[in-house]
Order: structure tokens, then C-alpha cells, then sequence
């Protein structure tokens, strides 16, 4: 019996692509791009909180001053009791609850109120945090009987909820010729009308530079009694009717930085080492990719030369891609200074999407933004670490195949609040993201530090 032995000449790695056409080949390959950052500085952001700040404060990143604009919702359809006139008022009070407060737990803050004589808002328009507070109010028209001295911490007109905590409030008695104004007003068929009568209140500090207050609501509340008659009987009854700075009409945060070119200068001074996010400053660190190169060196791994005229090109497809940003502040502040601390959540955005994406209240999508919540881990050496996450392989997929990209692709790392929706199945879903107008202070790793963008692609 005669034995036949053959090899193959082929290296056992190229067995498999020898028995596949040229066109059938599967590209699978990994590259590392290098990443350059550096501090962005916009000049606001757009106003669309959930709560409000109120007061000024003095930090490492500038002098804050927040104040608020706000409407107040009409109570549509309502109408005073027969008999009501403006001598039927026994007082006016605004109400204010505050959730929590950064700075000085002991420093005074001086409150004072004005109307808005100049102007008001459009319910389906967006303001900046920057907008020119005299364009909506001369100062002209307190409404206070006097200045409100507010210490945070001695919640002297809390109130207790129904799970039996204190809700701190700040509780103003408003004057006179406000009494007489509001008070006389009955036009509740519209919001509209209502508008016309009433624009709305500037709430603002006068002094105190240690402490802002989290506003989380606002309510003007009219006290009056009336009279009827009950079995031939003249009976007095008192009652009070509320108007609530609600989802129904527009409120806006006016912030104010001080010398904020010159601190930003201070913290670029350092970016070859530690970049930086300040909420709500609109300070952002920009994420820039090489798109060009990266274009480049991936596309040519896509050709494939069948004979001496004929192309191929793959499609290319980014399997894993992943960007770490490091955070290097983690609980290093403590007392007075302890809310200089990372954002919980961390956007990953085009730079020429953010105006767009915030102003039409958009969601994260592989093709524009991505959203990270702060993550916990372990290093190497077992210590504790914090670090925010972005899975960029479908984004990417989706920009290697337009048929023009920048040179240079820039994305910023911009803070947001979210706010989230849970369905029959417990499954919370992402139901809004907003640009974070609590204050936060994020330091990260620059792209120097350390920060490349590995990925693995293939074309077929």
C-alpha cells in the first residue's frame, strides 16, 4: 500500500484568507489615535432648570452672582368670590424652598424683589443666563416691604412635609402698592392676559458673598377674607389663593461671573496636565480626533487590489472604541468648599451641535452626543478611581462614512442634569438632558496625560 503526503506552502495564519476570493476577506485590525484637549469658555448657557440659583459666592473660579426672572401662573378660569375687592387682601407673601445651598452655612444674604416692568418672556422661546436684566426690569418697583435677611442654615420659616422632614423656605411679606396692584388684578381667562397685567418678578441679593441658595420653588400667595350671608347671618371667611412659578411659564437663571477670562487663562496654564468643567459656568473641555488621519489610515486598510485596474473598497465598521476620561478631584474638598466636586453626569457632544441640541431639548444619539454617568473602579494598584466612559464605535461607523470630514473633529465634555422615565417593566429610560445649572467642578486628565483613542475595525 503506497502513503501520499502534502503540505500546503501557506503559513497557517493565511490558510483561511487562501481559500477566499480577495473580495471575500475580512478585514479585522487595531490602531491608537492620539487625542489633543484643551478649555473651552462659552459666554452663557441656556436657562432650562428644574431649580434655581440664588445669591453670590466667592470661588476658586470667579465671583458667581445668581438672581432670577420669573413669571407666575395664572390660575386659568378662577375668580375671586363675589364681593372681593383689592381692601379684601390682608397680605401678600412670596414663598421661596430651598433644597440645599453651597458656601457658608452661617453668612447672611440679603433678598429683595422687584417687578418686571420692562417686559417678559415668550413661554416658547429659550433664554440665555447672560441675558440683560434691564431690558426686563428698571429696578424701580420693590415689591418687598424690606430686604429679606436669609441664614441658610437656621431655616427659621421651615415647614414639614408629609414624610416628616423640614423643607427649608424663605417667606417675604410683599408691600402696600404691590397689594393694591396685584390685588386688583382679575384677569385669569388666559395666561396671556394674565401676562399682560403682570410680567413676572426679579429676585435677587443685594449683599453676602458666601452663600448661594437652590431654589427649588417659588409661589406668591394672595391672603383675603370675605363675607356672605348664612341663615340670615353675615359670616367671614379667610382664604388664600396661589400663584406658583410653575412648568407652565418661564423662569430664568440670570448668572454673572466675575473676571471669568482671567481665571479661565489660570486653569489653560495647566492643560498639558489637567483640563477642567465648571457648572454652570459654561466652561467645557473639547475633545479633538483626528478625523483626517483617522480616515486616512483606516480607508486604506478597506483596498484591496483584484488585478491591475479594478478597486476595491470595503466598507469600514468600528467594532470597539472607547474614550476614558479620568477625574482627579474626587472628594478632595471638604467643609465650606465640599461642592467642588465632579458632575454626575458628563455629555460627550459635537462642538457644532450644542446650540441645536439644547435649544430643541434633543436626546443622546450615536451621531451627536453621548452621555456618561460618573463610574467607580479599581487601578491596577487597588486604589479607587472615577472616571466617566463613552462607547464612540457606532458614532464613529456613522462619521468614517459621510463624504466629507473636518480635518479635525472637536467635541466638548459639557456637565447636564437628566432626568429619566420608568415603564411598566421598571426600565428607566433618558427623558431629558439639560445643561447643568447646579454648581459642580470637574477636573480631569488632559489628553497629554494619557488619554489616547484605541480601536479595533473591520471592512467587508
Amino acid at each position: 500500500m503506497a502513503c501520499l503526503l502534502a503540505s500546503c506552502k501557506d503559513d497557517v495564519a493565511t490558510t483561511g484568507e487562501s481559500v477566499l476570493g480577495v473580495e471575500d476577506r475580512i478585514v479585522v485590525l487595531a490602531d491608537t489615535f492620539s487625542i489633543s484637549s484643551d478649555i473651552f469658555s462659552y459666554d452663557s448657557i441656556i436657562s432650562q432648570a428644574d431649580s434655581f440659583l440664588l445669591g453670590e459666592i466667592e470661588t476658586d473660579y470667579g465671583l458667581l452672582r445668581a438672581s432670577i426672572l420669573t413669571q407666575l401662573a395664572c390660575p386659568e378660569g378662577y375668580s375671586y368670590p363675589e364681593g372681593f375687592t383689592v381692601d379684601s387682601v390682608d397680605s401678600i407673601c412670596l414663598f421661596m424652598y430651598y433644597g440645599s445651598w453651597v458656601g457658608d452655612d452661617n453668612s447672611p444674604i440679603s433678598i429683595n424683589a422687584y417687578m418686571l416692568d420692562k417686559g417678559t418672556f415668550r413661554y416658547s422661546s429659550t433664554y440665555p443666563t447672560n441675558l440683560d436684566i434691564s431690558d426686563y426690569c428698571s429696578r424701580e418697583h420693590c415689591v418687598l416691604t424690606n430686604h429679606r435677611i436669609v441664614v441658610a442654615s437656621e431655616k427659621l420659616d421651615s415647614i414639614q412635609s408629609s414624610s416628616g422632614t423640614y423643607v427649608p423656605m424663605i417667606r417675604m411679606r410683599l408691600n402696600d402698592d404691590f397689594v393694591r396692584y396685584f390685588g386688583s388684578i382679575h384677569a385669569f381667562e388666559s395666561q396671556e392676559k394674565f401676562n399682560e397685567q403682570f410680567n413676572g418678578l426679579l429676585i435677587e441679593s443685594s449683599f453676602g458673598s458666601s452663600t448661594v441658595l437652590n431654589i427649588s420653588d417659588i409661589a406668591l400667595g394672595v391672603f383675603y377674607h370675605f363675607s356672605y350671608n348664612k341663615a340670615g347671618r353675615d359670616t367671614v371667611v379667610q382664604d388664600m389663593k396661589a400663584f406658583y412659578a410653575n412648568s407652565e411659564v418661564r423662569t430664568v437663571n440670570h448668572l454673572e461671573y466675575q473676571d471669568k477670562p482671567e481665571w479661565i487663562e489660570g486653569l489653560r496654564q495647566h492643560t498639558d496636565s489637567f483640563n477642567y468643567i465648571i457648572a454652570p459656568a459654561g466652561v467645557y473641555t473639547c475633545l479633538r480626533f483626528p478625523m483626517e488621519q483617522m480616515e486616512e489610515m483606516i480607508y486604506a486598510q478597506m483596498l484591496d487590489i483584484l488585478d491591475e485596474e479594478t478597486i476595491l473598497v470595503k466598507r469600514p465598521y468600528v467594532n470597539k472604541a472607547e474614550v476614558r476620561v479620568d477625574v482627579e478631584n474626587m472628594g478632595d474638598e471638604k467643609g465650606r468648599n465640599s461642592w467642588l466636586q465632579p458632575a454626575d453626569y458628563m455629555l460627550l457632544i459635537r462642538e457644532q451641535s450644542i446650540d441645536r441640541f439644547f435649544k430643541n431639548r434633543e436626546l443622546p444619539s450615536d451621531t451627536c452626543a453621548l452621555l456618561s454617568a460618573l463610574q467607580q473602579g479599581v487601578d491596577s494598584l487597588g486604589n479607587t478611581v472615577y472616571y466617566y466612559s463613552y462607547d464612540m464605535s457606532a458614532f464613529l461607523t456613522n462619521q468614517l462614512r459621510q463624504e466629507a470630514n473636518d480635518t479635525i473633529l472637536n467635541m466638548l465634555l459639557v456637565p447636564v442634569s437628566v432626568g429619566t422615565t420608568t415603564n411598566a417593566y421598571s426600565t428607566s429610560a433618558v427623558s431629558s438632558v439639560r445643561q447643568q445649572q447646579t454648581m459642580s467642578a470637574t477636573k480631569i486628565r488632559s489628553a497629554k496625560n494619557g488619554m489616547d483613542l484605541k480601536i479595533v475595525y473591520c471592512g467587508f
